[in-house]
């Protein structure tokens, strides 16, 4: 089985870029993990890490119940680069002292290097450069045998580092773009301090999985979780390639899916794959459970269950089946209370926290430690055509959490009409590549007052939402022109029928999330 050669552990400290950190890393070709600030300096020693970021964070070190790290973590040895909050805290305790009530820094700032080579980490960098801070402590006396390396205005110790005992920190923030040199900062520390090669991958991506998947299936054989959308492609292309015709797809057409999807998803699938494909029609046995149901993670989890059972039911004749291939990815697995449970639950994604405990099957999840961005250059590395790989995501539960209310035939109807036009004006516009996702929501429950054709009318609403994004753990509302807004809306209220109001989504991810359930 292939190994890691270096993994990377981002401890998150409750910081708004603990998953950009982990994603700068992984840009700079070396294996990164997300891990709460509660990990004993035992399950770090397990983990086995080349080295350990501490990141950012809303607290003060001097509150009460402010996060720590448990401090025999400095003791083993393991590079350690802080980063905010994380170089206050190696401060705090170390034996330095973190200044209170400064004027603090928000926004772009100018770091000076303190005398001629600036320590290790900072070396070969401008003695002048910008940077983004965002505190409002700071350092103001470095502990014991470390030494500070940057100044800033209201920084007294904006970097510090120890080099004998293999810690470093800076006050700013490397991993955002406002920083011009932050990657420069984060490869000297990854690849020449921590001494992690750059070889993460996508190749060695592919190898590592289906060494992974092989060891984990033997001569088993495994039904894939088919939703037609790019994670569960590209997993069934990643299991294919491990372990060819032990792998039987099995799609599941529950109703929920957008216009004419289905057809298409089965014909895309059975020309380019090569794989064996089930096709299940299981659309009123969603409605049936679905009746009178409105609350989002009850609709989440019934969904969820009843997607595993049909799988259960639906074997193809393979009594042997003991696995099923599910296109988790790491995001869907950070919203759902993350990997040791520990984090907050956004909402269950179907395949995460909506699956039956009795489930029968055995998960095979080949996309787990992925970002979307990565799985998209995973499928292309794996050959998949761009009408795959470069395809909207589409949430599990399908149109289901795009309808606010009870999900019924009819009322999935009208949103699949409704969501047709606004993809098909975007596609029209030539903006379907520059979004993350676009589409419609019913909001079923409200109506509102109108007028067509001289008569008073009392219908629902459609809501567009259009978004950008890099990796769906952040997303920005996006700037749609007004002309294309009117045609969409223009359309919508004249070729759907009980719509009469339109209205377009400006929030972004946080405080909103990009789907609405």
């Amino acid at each position: 089985m292939v190994q890691r050669t270096h993994t990377v552990l981002v401890v998150d400290f409750g910081a708004q870029y603990a998953q950009l950190i982990a994603r700068r890393v992984r840009e700079l070709n070396v294996y990164s993990e997300i891990v709460p600030h509660r990990i004993t300096a035992a399950e770090v020693a397990k983990k086995e890490p080349s080295a350990i970021i501490l990141s950012g964070g809303p607290k003060s070190v001097h509150v009460d119940g402010a996060p720590s790290l448990d401090p025999a973590i400095y003791e083993l040895g393991v590079p350690i680069l802080g980063i905010c909050y994380g170089v206050q805290l190696i401060a705090q305790q170390l034996g330095g002292t973190v200044g209170r009530g400064l004027r603090g820094e928000y926004g772009r700032a100018k770091a000076t290097l303190i005398g001629d080579a600036a320590g290790t980490l900072l070396q070969g960098l401008p003695v002048e450069q910008d940077v983004w801070m965002s505190h409002f402590d700071a350092v103001t006396v470095v502990p014991d045998g470390f030494v500070a390396t940057a100044t800033s205005p209201d920084a007294p110790v904006a970097a510090m580092e120890c080099a004998e005992r293999k810690i470093w920190g800076v006050q700013w923030h490397p991993e955002v773009v406002h920083t011009p040199y932050g990657m420069a900062v984060l490869q000297r520390f990854l690849h020449d301090l921590a001494g992690c090669e750059p070889n993460w991958t996508m190749g060695s991506i592919i190898d590592e999985q289906v060494a992974a998947v092989r060891a984990q299936v033997g001569t088993g054989r495994v039904i894939c979780a088919l939703s037609g959308g790019v994670d569960s492609a590209v997993a069934a292309a990643l299991v294919h390639r491990a372990i060819g015709h032990q792998l039987v797809c099995i799609y599941v057409d529950t109703g929920l899916m957008r216009l004419n999807e289905s057809d298409q998803v089965v014909e895309t699938f059975k020309r380019n794959m090569g794989i064996e494909l089930i096709h299940v029609s299981a659309g009123p046995r969603y409605f049936e459970k679905l009746a009178g149901v409105v609350e989002p993670e009850t609709k989440r989890k019934i969904i969820g269950e009843l997607f595993v059972r049909i799988f259960e039911e639906h074997t193809g004749g393979l009594s042997d089946a003991e696995y099923l291939v599910q296109g988790t990815l790491y995001p869907d697995v950070i919203e759902s209370g993350g990997a040791d449970g520990t984090a907050s639950v956004i909402k269950s994604h179907h395949n995460v926290g909506g699956l039956p405990d009795d489930m029968t099957l055995k998960l095979v999840e080949p996309l787990r430690d992925l970002f979307k961005d990565e799985v998209r250059k995973l499928g292309k590395e794996l050959g998949l055509p761009d009408e795959i790989v470069l395809r909207q995501p589409f949430p599990g539960p399908g149109l289901g959490v795009r309808i606010l209310g009870e999900v019924t035939p009819e009322r999935v109807s009208t949103l699949q009409h409704a969501d047709a036009i606004v993809r098909d004006e975007i596609h029209k516009a030539g903006l379907e590549r520059e979004l993350w996702q676009s589409f419609a929501v019913l909001a079923a429950d409200v109506r509102s007052v109108g007028v067509m054709g001289d008569e008073r009318t009392y219908a629902h609403p459609i809501i567009i939402r259009a978004v950008t994004s890099d990796d769906a753990m952040t997303a920005d509302w996006a700037r749609l022109p007004y002309e294309l807004l009117e045609t969409m809306s223009n359309r919508i209220i004249n070729e759907v029928a009980g719509v009469n109001r339109v209205v377009y989504d400006v929030t972004s991810k946080p405080p909103g999330t990009i789907e609405w359930e």
